[in-house]
């Protein structure tokens, strides 16, 4: 993140202390589309991202003021989001799989292009789907939101060695499920 968003985040939280709703829905604005895209890959089920990502949001307004700066806040942010997706899961039952959804012949036609990259794209869902929910977070954190070791062990609330090896673990699991589809992929 740039030092002047770092700026700007800073900014935005002491005025959702103060209760400013106007700095609020900025900061909604801001990161409502990376908490969403991170909730759904943490949990895996969309009919709970939108309260996990609103509970999460509860949280920052109603904490606002208690923000010391000592991480940056997006840190903060996907710790607490993060903590509520894991209660959420832990709420929740698990939903029934759809085995055969794979299997089934898709009606729309498209360019070999799209077809193999949404076939890759089912590949890595899949072999996502197979990770727990700290191993995907952890992946996602590093694949997607560009996150450190550092930051991630701040946001799980673990030791930096433990998102190493929780990494250790879900590469090797993508290795073992894609092989021989994505020979450069991890």
């Amino acid at each position: 993140m740039a030092q002047s968003d770092n700026q700007a985040d800073l900014r935005l939280i002491a005025l959702v202390g103060q209760r400013d709703r106007d700095a609020f829905r900025e900061l909604y604005g801001k990161y409502q589309t990376r908490l969403t895209r991170f909730l759904f890959n943490v949990v895996r089920q969309p009919q709970i991202v939108e309260e996990v990502l609103d509970d999460t949001m509860m949280v920052v307004w109603e904490r606002a003021s208690s923000f010391k700066g000592e991480s940056k806040l997006s840190t903060w942010m996907f710790a607490i989001a993060y903590r509520k997706a894991v209660k959420a899961l832990r709420r929740y039952d698990e939903p029934v799989e759809d085995h055969d959804r794979d299997g089934r012949i898709s009606t729309a036609a498209g360019p070999e292009e799209e077809y193999e990259l949404s076939r890759l794209r089912r590949l890595l869902k899949t072999a996502m789907a197979e990770l727990s929910p700290d191993h995907r977070a952890v992946v996602d954190l590093t694949y997607f939101h560009e996150l450190g070791y550092r930051e991630i062990a701040e946001i799980l609330n673990c030791p930096v060695d433990t998102v190493k090896t929780r990494m250790f673990y879900a590469r090797r699991h993508l290795r073992r499920c894609l092989e021989g589809e994505l020979p450069d992929w991890i």
